[in-house]
């Protein structure tokens, strides 16, 4: 929707349903006393109150707090008890997409895991109806083509080498929702389905690798030149969880996070950092955000159907999880089966554990993922013409109120 303007009388004021006041995160940084004005479920002005146009508002509702912009998940697997790799209805996966809208999520992608390719069908064909529906922002398929050895939380029985055919024919039933996919750098025929990747504006992003870090490089920079001659979503590729489902750094043989970490420096690729306090140290994502390019670095939760629930029994994919004080683990092993986190949760430790600055901790939950999905100009911000998203945070960074299209959520 393009960004509405006054009226060609100077005197007539800008109708809108809603004006929003109170200090918000707008792209030009913290700014008190803002004033945020929504109509048809989009922002039309954005910015110090004092500079606004004249308008009358249906509505006011004014913040003590902070106002920030809706927040984009780039990579879950679910949330309220329901996992995307696990549920067999789109009518189901909408519990975990509402369990995140309501704690500031207003925006996410659903991530599969790795699966058999008839369960990847089937699933697809699901969460394209929750795609058409504006429900998810678009689809992740974490797997099949990653390393055995980096698989985490995988099905080992259903990793398998590059399939590009396989890639156009999920893009295909797809019809446009493709949003990334990740692929070890190293599996076979990586470089086939990198370019059926970028044939259909979907985002490669390297992970769960066993890579050393020159075939890393090498598939960053093959990635960047496949984006840029496609003209897809992003001229950037992604990092899957940086560090996590990586080989370890060592000294005499630094592997695929470094070159991720070095790209990421030179602004080329985009890392995914799962800032929960479980996945990573917060010196690890403080650092991460130190060398890292601006807006190269993305905050995601990896989130699977514990996501705001209480401890117990679970499953990902063909595997049990077993979630104990918070944490996910494979049944009967040690290994991380993703995030009980909500994204603003993510936000607040890299924030206030982290000591990320707080602009850019919000910008790498929002405008940053919004780019990486080409999506921008719609949703990640609050700017004109972008869909009436925000959160109403506390002092804490604890959601309050969450709108989105303009309209209040329900608890």
């Amino acid at each position: 929707m393009p960004a509405a303007t006054t009226p060609d009388h100077p005197s007539a004021p800008l109708p809108v349903d809603l004006a929003l006041r109170g200090t918000a995160v707008l792209e030009q940084g913290v700014v008190p006393g803002a004033l945020v004005l929504i109509a048809g479920g989009h922002v039309v002005w954005a910015g110090p109150a004092a500079a606004a146009p004249p308008h009358t508002a249906a509505q006011a509702l004014t913040h003590d707090g902070l106002i920030l912009p809706g927040l984009v998940d780039l990579h879950c697997h679910g949330g309220g008890g329901v996992s995307f790799p696990d549920s067999r209805t789109a009518e189901e996966m909408l519990t975990a997409v509402h369990e995140h809208r309501r704690h500031g999520t207003t925006s996410l992608v659903a991530s599969l895991v790795t699966a058999d390719a008839e369960t990847l069908r089937r699933r697809v064909g699901e969460l394209v109806r929750l795609y058409d529906a504006d429900e998810i922002a678009a689809i992740h398929l974490e797997g099949p083509f990653i390393s055995p050895a980096r698989r985490g939380a995988q099905n080992p029985e259903h990793i398998v080498g590059g399939d590009g055919d396989l890639v156009r024919e999920l893009a295909l039933l797809a019809q446009g929702a493709l949003g990334t996919m990740t692929v070890a750098p190293e599996t076979d025929d990586a470089d086939d389905v990198l370019q059926a990747l970028a044939e259909a504006g979907a985002v490669p992003s390297l992970g769960h690798t066993d890579a050393s870090s020159t075939r890393m490089t090498e598939a960053v920079d093959l990635a960047l030149s496949l984006l840029r001659r496609e003209h897809g979503r992003s001229p950037r590729p992604t990092a899957t969880h940086l560090f996590n489902g990586m080989r370890p750094i060592h000294h005499r043989d630094p592997g695929p996070a470094f070159a991720a970490l070095d790209a990421a420096a030179r602004g080329q690729l985009v890392v995914e950092v799962i800032a929960d306090g479980v996945h990573l140290d917060a010196r690890t994502v403080a650092h991460v955000f130190s060398v890292a390019a601006e807006d190269s670095v993305v905050l995601v939760t990896d989130a699977m159907a514990a996501a705001g629930m209480p401890d117990g029994q679970y499953r990902l994919g063909a595997l049990d999880v077993t979630v104990d004080d918070g944490v996910a683990t494979l049944t009967g092993g040690t290994s991380i089966a993703g995030g009980t986190a909500h994204l603003l949760d993510v936000v607040r430790h890299a924030v206030c554990e982290a000591g990320v600055d707080l602009v850019r901790a919000v910008r790498a939950a929002s405008a940053v993922p919004a780019a990486v999905l080409g999506m921008q100009d719609r949703i990640g911000a609050l700017a004109p013409g972008c869909r009436g998203d925000a959160v109403l945070v506390d002092d804490r960074l604890r959601p309050v109120t969450v709108l989105r299209g303009g309209q209040v959520l329900g608890s």
